[in-house]
Protein backbone atom coordinates (compact mmCIF):
# COMPACT_ATOMS: atom_id res chain seq x y z
CA UNK A 1 0.00 0.00 0.00
CA UNK A 2 1.47 3.36 -1.09
CA UNK A 3 1.35 6.11 1.59
CA UNK A 4 -0.16 9.46 0.35
CA UNK A 5 2.91 12.34 0.65
CA UNK A 6 0.91 15.37 2.28
CA UNK A 7 2.73 18.53 1.25
CA UNK A 8 2.40 22.03 3.34
CA UNK A 9 3.00 25.75 2.06
CA UNK A 10 3.73 28.41 3.81
CA UNK A 11 2.52 31.84 1.90
CA UNK A 12 3.72 35.40 3.08
CA UNK A 13 4.14 38.53 1.03
CA UNK A 14 7.49 39.93 0.82
CA UNK A 15 7.04 44.15 1.41
CA UNK A 16 10.90 44.86 0.85
CA UNK A 17 10.76 43.11 -2.65
CA UNK A 18 7.35 44.08 -3.56
CA UNK A 19 6.40 46.50 -6.34
CA UNK A 20 10.04 46.67 -8.15
CA UNK A 21 12.70 44.59 -9.76
CA UNK A 22 10.94 41.73 -11.01
CA UNK A 23 7.89 42.39 -9.09
CA UNK A 24 7.29 45.59 -10.51
CA UNK A 25 3.99 46.76 -9.97
CA UNK A 26 3.01 43.78 -8.26
CA UNK A 27 2.93 41.90 -4.80
CA UNK A 28 5.75 39.76 -3.89
CA UNK A 29 4.57 36.46 -2.86
CA UNK A 30 6.79 33.87 -1.56
CA UNK A 31 5.20 30.37 -1.46
CA UNK A 32 7.46 28.01 0.86
CA UNK A 33 7.29 24.11 -0.13
CA UNK A 34 7.49 21.60 2.81
CA UNK A 35 7.64 18.06 4.33
CA UNK A 36 5.28 18.08 7.27
CA UNK A 37 3.35 20.44 9.48
CA UNK A 38 6.32 20.92 11.47
CA UNK A 39 8.88 22.29 9.28
CA UNK A 40 5.82 24.61 8.07
CA UNK A 41 5.54 25.52 11.71
CA UNK A 42 8.95 26.32 11.81
CA UNK A 43 9.35 28.05 8.35
CA UNK A 44 6.35 29.90 9.47
CA UNK A 45 7.65 31.33 12.85
CA UNK A 46 10.76 32.29 11.40
CA UNK A 47 9.00 34.67 8.70
CA UNK A 48 6.75 36.57 11.46
CA UNK A 49 10.45 36.84 13.27
CA UNK A 50 11.39 39.14 10.11
CA UNK A 51 10.40 42.28 9.34
CA UNK A 52 9.89 42.36 5.76
CA UNK A 53 7.46 39.22 5.82
CA UNK A 54 3.80 39.35 6.35
CA UNK A 55 -0.09 37.97 5.66
CA UNK A 56 2.20 34.69 6.45
CA UNK A 57 0.26 31.55 5.90
CA UNK A 58 0.12 27.79 6.16
CA UNK A 59 -1.48 25.88 3.46
CA UNK A 60 -2.45 22.31 2.55
CA UNK A 61 -2.73 22.66 -0.75
CA UNK A 62 -0.37 24.92 -3.01
CA UNK A 63 -1.85 28.30 -2.84
CA UNK A 64 -2.85 30.09 -6.57
CA UNK A 65 -2.33 33.62 -6.53
CA UNK A 66 -3.60 36.03 -10.02
CA UNK A 67 0.05 36.59 -11.93
CA UNK A 68 -1.34 39.89 -12.97
CA UNK A 69 -1.23 41.21 -9.45
CA UNK A 70 1.01 39.01 -7.81
CA UNK A 71 4.76 38.12 -8.23
CA UNK A 72 5.15 34.45 -7.42
CA UNK A 73 8.49 32.84 -5.87
CA UNK A 74 8.03 28.49 -5.16
CA UNK A 75 10.93 27.99 -2.58
CA UNK A 76 12.37 24.92 -1.35
CA UNK A 77 14.78 24.02 1.52
CA UNK A 78 17.69 23.88 -1.15
CA UNK A 79 17.06 27.56 -1.88
CA UNK A 80 16.55 29.12 0.89
CA UNK A 81 18.18 26.61 3.93
CA UNK A 82 17.60 29.43 6.92
CA UNK A 83 14.21 29.61 6.37
CA UNK A 84 13.87 25.51 7.79
CA UNK A 85 16.09 26.36 10.78
CA UNK A 86 14.38 26.36 13.49
CA UNK A 87 14.68 29.82 15.68
CA UNK A 88 16.69 30.89 12.75
CA UNK A 89 15.28 34.60 13.44
CA UNK A 90 14.95 35.11 16.97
Amino acid sequence: MKREVKMYYVSMTDKFLSGWGLAEGKINKLIFVCEDHIQARIVSENAKNRGDMKYICIHYKRPYYNPKRYYVQLKTVVEYPNFYKEGYWI
